[in-house]
């Protein structure tokens, strides 16, 4: 365990040494810079209760990567997740919603916090269309799968596994989510809300095409590098729409940026190291329906992502969704591995 978690370990240690020492530095205070680390430890907790699914989710990607692809996205990709996702994106919210260059937002984020939490809340809407759109895609083709051999839900599964053949069906559900939660919002925030969405529905469009050009039919040792490629930049979009609701649930506690990154850095990490140690033990194989859970956990997401721009969802509730289904799934795992130890084909949940 501590060869998977023994890097995030230490780097919640640095993590949390260097929230105390800003701390110190911004109040001068022993109790101000305690609030502080304790601020940073709630983030982090936030973000690995919030993204436990999205580790399940990556493993089940990353399993059948090209193991230098595997090497690269939880290397490069923990640089991305950290830094781009939670220092640089925060900061792009502002530069384009208050048209400002990025030293402006630099300047606006670390001396007007107020401010700047207020630009970054009024984006929202468009987060959580964007997010929500890109998400529900994601966890419908999942489901919209007429080759899927194992069912968690039978009663669910297999009905959505049968009309998966209709082309576009996914889409037409998303779009149709998408119009239902517009007539929820005002002109404005619909018009915001609608092309949010519709920008994450292409945008896993775009990803598909880009997969389904680099994974030729008879990868050489350079295709299979296209298609690692691809399945990376699949894998970077999927983190960013989930760590969204991170970022933003943020700002229930603090406004100050450096400590919101230390905060959902270290739990970056955890969730890096989670999705290593999911792969590594070879988890998503050996539980046959944890991959079920992931991605209803994600569908689950997405159409709290769609409710949450017209009635807050408190942040535990959202994480706590993903884990309860996540956790009945791996029950569910376990009972059938113990029912059927020559695994005879059998769904759990008729």
């Amino acid at each position: 365990m501590l060869k998977h978690f023994g890097g995030s370990l230490l780097f919640t240690a640095f993590g949390l040494a260097l929230g105390g020492w800003y701390g110190w530095g911004l109040t001068g205070t022993i109790d101000g810079m305690l609030g502080i680390v304790w601020i940073c430890a709630v983030l982090a907790v936030l973000e690995v209760s919030l993204s436990f699914d999205n580790a399940a989710v990556n493993a089940s990607v990353l399993k059948d990567m090209d193991p230098v692809w595997q090497q690269r996205f939880l290397t490069w990709g923990i640089a991305i997740a950290v830094f781009g996702m939670r220092i640089v994106f925060p900061l792009v919210i502002v530069m384009v919603a208050a048209s400002l260059g990025p030293i402006e937002a630099m300047k606006l984020a670390l001396n007007e916090p107020t401010e700047y939490q207020r630009i970054v809340s009024e984006a929202h809407i468009g987060l959580m269309g964007f997010g929500g759109a890109f998400l529900g895609m994601v966890g419908l083709k999942y489901f919209f799968d007429s080759d899927k051999e194992v069912n968690w839900i039978d009663a669910i599964e297999r009905p959505l596994a049968k009309v998966a053949d209709i082309e576009a069906i996914a889409i037409g559900l998303v779009l149709a989510g998408t119009w239902a939660t517009s007539t929820m919002l005002a002109d404005a925030d619909a018009l915001t809300f609608i092309i949010a969405a519709i920008a994450g529905l292409l945008t896993y469009l775009g990803v598909e095409i880009i997969n389904h050009l680099l994974e030729p039919p008879t990868p050489t040792t350079g295709d299979v590098a296209k298609a690692g490629f691809g399945a990376f930049l699949y894998l970077e979009v999927l983190d960013a729409s989930f760590s969204f609701d991170g970022v933003i649930g943020a700002f229930a506690l603090t406004n100050n940026l450096i400590i919101i990154a230390i905060g959902l850095g270290i739990g970056a990490m955890f969730v890096r190291s989670m999705t290593i140690f999911l792969v590594r033990k070879g988890t998503m194989s050996e539980y046959r329906y944890l991959e079920h859970g992931a991605f209803y956990a994600i569908m689950a997401l997405a159409v709290i992502m769609y409710i949450n721009t017209f009635a807050h969802i408190p942040e535990v509730i959202t994480g706590l969704i993903g884990a309860v289904l996540i956790g009945l799934a791996f029950w569910s795992s376990v009972r059938w591995n113990k029912a059927n130890p020559d695994g005879e084909p059998e769904d759990a949940l008729a």
